[in-house]
C-alpha cells in the first residue's frame, strides 16, 4: 500500500508511503488516501497527522508519468478527483496537520493546503511549480493559496514556481510553525495542545473559522453567534464553567 493509516495515542497517522518516488501522488494513491480519509472520519481519533515516509520528501507533487498525453476530459476527471480528495479534509470532525519534512511540491503542497495546520521540519522545500511544466495547480492551489498568504504572494509563487525553504514558508504564514526532531511526534506535540479540549466544541469552532472567507461579514457573525450558543448548550461547557469555578482541571466528555 502506498498509504498507511495507524493511531498512535489519540492521534490518527496517515503516512505517505512510495519514498522511492519521493511519495509522488499516482491516481491509485489519491483513491487510497481518500479511503484513509473516509475511515478516519469514522475512527475515535482525535486528530489526523500526514507525514511522508522516507524523510527526502512528504510529497513531490502528481506523478507525472500519468498525465502525460491524457485527453481533456481525462484531465479534467483526474484534477476533480484531487481536489475532491482533498476537500474531505474539511468535513472531517477532527482537525489535521501536515507535517512537512522534505519536499511539498505542486500537489504535495495542495495537500498540506487542505489541512487545517502545517508544521515544516527543517528541511522542508514547498513550492507550486507547475508553471515550469506548461501548467497551473489543479488541486486547489490558486485557491487555497491566497486564502492562506495572500494574493499576491500566492500569485508570486504560482507564477514563478518558485521554492521556498521552512523559513520563509513561516514568516510568510505558509506553515503554522518549525519543528525539528521526529516528524510524527512533532505533530502529535503539536495535536496535544488542543486535542484534550471538547471535540463538538472544537468543531464549531474550526467550522466558524473555515467560514470565515466565504461569507459576508453579517452573515458569518451569525454564523458566529448561531454555533456559540450551541457551544453553550453543551454538558462540556457546563463542566468547564464549573471547573473555572472550583479553579480544577476540566473533564470533558465530548458531549
Amino acid at each position: 500500500m502506498s498509504v498507511e493509516l495507524t493511531m498512535r495515542d489519540d492521534c490518527a497517522l496517515l503516512t505517505l508511503n512510495r519514498p522511492a518516488a519521493l511519495n509522488a501522488l499516482s491516481v491509485a494513491m489519491l483513491s487510497q488516501i481518500g479511503e484513509a480519509f473516509d475511515a478516519v472520519a469514522n475512527a475515535k481519533a482525535r486528530a489526523l497527522i500526514i507525514t511522508g515516509a522516507g524523510g527526502k520528501a512528504f510529497c513531490a507533487g502528481a506523478d507525472i508519468k500519468e498525465f502525460r498525453n491524457q485527453s481533456m476530459l481525462a484531465a479534467k476527471a483526474r484534477t476533480e478527483f484531487g481536489q475532491a480528495t482533498f476537500a474531505k479534509l474539511d468535513s472531517l470532525p477532527i482537525a489535521s496537520i501536515a507535517v512537512i519534512n522534505g519536499y511539498a511540491f505542486g500537489g504535495g503542497l495542495e495537500l498540506a493546503l487542505a489541512a487545517s495546520f502545517r508544521l515544516a521540519m527543517p528541511n522542508a522545500k514547498l513550492g507550486q511549480p507547475e508553471i515550469k511544466l506548461g501548467t497551473i495547480p489543479g488541486y486547489g492551489g490558486t485557491q487555497r493559496l491566497p486564502r492562506l498568504i495572500g494574493e499576491a504572494r500566492a500569485l508570486e509563487l504560482i507564477l514563478t514556481g518558485r521554492t521556498v525553504d521552512a523559513a520563509e514558508a513561516e514568516r510568510i504564514g505558509l506553515v503554522n510553525r518549525l519543528v525539528d526532531g521526529d516528524p510524527v511526534e512533532a505533530g502529535i506535540a503539536f495535536a496535544r495542545e488542543f486535542i484534550g479540549y471538547s471535540l463538538p466544541v472544537l468543531a464549531f469552532a474550526r467550522g466558524a473559522v473555515q467560514r470565515a472567507l466565504d461569507l459576508p461579514i453579517n452573515a458569518g457573525l451569525k454564523l458566529e453567534a448561531d454555533l456559540s450558543t450551541l457551544s453553550f448548550q453543551t454538558k462540556d461547557a457546563e463542566e468547564g464553567a464549573a471547573a473555572f469555578e472550583a479553579k480544577r482541571k476540566p473533564r470533558f466528555i465530548d458531549a
